[in-house]
């Protein structure tokens, strides 16, 4: 038997998350390996054909890549049955009607985070996929980076004995665009489309949570807009209307208590960008994006609060590093061969629009908490 090829509709990775995890780091690396094997012995390759509004963008990204397949014509893409998969990387706000064509012309559908700007919004996608029979997907990429993977083992071997609590701190400085260009979108502070911290990120959080921990029965909330003007691309200065930090307690149903602060305003004096910490009974552990440290019950120091002595104790000594066992490939393109996998021969893939309806829900009733000032139940989706 013959390997066989698919093609691939990316809309909007011509941003640079698209570009570099999604094209480059994802579809383009899996070609480069030959493909993924499938249980009858052959391989799947993926073809990319670029969409967007820009056709300079899109032929000069084509070019980098030495691909030959990119339109502005998303019907005609579409309308392609050698295109089995619609991918969206587009803006949260554009995202909701490239995903609706997708699902009409009955194409797999694989997309980025948030799927929706409302709760009511991903939940239509969700069904309007299920009604229609295609299969679907949502990345939710940080269940595979190499320190969450080697946390999820330490969960399994019950390292940790009961789970009190988990203390997440993302984030990092995003410069206004005065004294050095910003590193992120301007679109990402403003509301109107679709922007904000917490739409972002409590995705993010909704499924690390319940893949790791358990189910959220509440929460409370609270955003701040603490740069209030930037510089846009084009040098022009803006008011920013959407939030830049967010700092969330969630409580689980298992009396686990969550609680992760999210900012672009925030200068990083920790282990990484993105650190959480887990404090059990037996012992705690720091995961990073690909390290993680922990101390046993036996290798705990005993404090004293003193604050006119100088403390003899050395906080970060008597901590180990998880070893790296196996090497983690990258987790953008490991959900992506999953993905195929899926489409191809229907292996299982439980990341679906539902599970990022869940995410959208989260960060609206984040919102919701933040605007009344009070903790707020998180009810069953369907």
């Amino acid at each position: 038997m013959s390997d066989r090829t698919i093609g691939v509709i990316m809309n909007g990775v011509t941003g640079r998350m698209g570009t570099n995890q999604h094209l480059a780091r994802s579809i383009l690396a899996i070609r480069d390996q030959g493909g993924v094997r499938l249980r009858d012995g052959t391989r799947l390759l993926p073809d990319p054909i670029l969409v967007g509004r820009d056709e300079r963008k899109l032929a000069a990204l084509a070019k980098t890549y030495a691909l030959s397949r990119f339109t502005t014509d998303l019907d005609a893409a579409l309308a392609d049955p050698y295109n089995e998969i619609y991918f969206d990387s587009q803006t949260t706000a554009q995202r909701t009607a490239g995903i609706e064509r997708a699902i009409k012309a009955g194409k797999a559908i694989y997309c980025e985070k948030p799927t929706a700007t409302t709760t009511t919004g991903a939940l239509k996608l969700y069904r309007l996929a299920k009604a229609a029979g295609v299969k679907q997907g949502v990345v939710q990429d940080k269940l595979w980076l190499p320190g969450l993977l080697k946390l999820k083992y330490l969960i399994d071997t019950g390292f940790f004995g009961k789970i009190l609590s988990v203390r997440g701190e993302f984030g990092y400085w995003v410069f206004d665009g005065y004294s050095q260009p910003c590193q992120r979108p301007s679109w990402n502070y403003r509301k109107e489309e679709g922007g904000g911290i917490m739409i972002d990120m409590f995705c993010h959080w909704r499924y690390v949570i319940d893949n790791l921990f358990g189910e959220i029965a509440s929460l409370s909330a609270l955003g701040a807009t603490h740069i209030d003007k930037r510089l846009d691309e084009k040098g022009m200065e803006y008011a920013c209307t959407a939030e830049d930090a967010a700092y969330g307690t969630f409580m689980l149903k298992n009396g686990v208590i969550c609680q992760f602060n999210s900012s672009w305003a925030v200068r990083v004096r920790r282990d990484d960008l993105f650190v959480m910490q887990v404090d059990g009974t037996k012992g705690t552990a720091v995961a990073g994006l690909r390290e993680c440290s922990i101390q046993s019950e036996a290798m705990t120091p005993k404090p004293v609060w003193n604050p006119d002595v100088a403390s003899s104790i050395d906080y970060l000594e008597n901590w180990a590093a998880v070893p790296t066992r196996d090497l983690a490939d990258n987790a953008f393109k490991v959900q992506w061969e999953k993905f195929l996998l899926h489409v191809a021969q229907d292996d299982p893939f439980p990341w679906d629009l539902l599970a990022g309806a869940k995410g959208v829900q989260l960060a609206e009733l984040g919102l919701e908490s933040w605007k009344t000032r009070s903790w707020v139940d998180l009810p069953p989706l369907i």
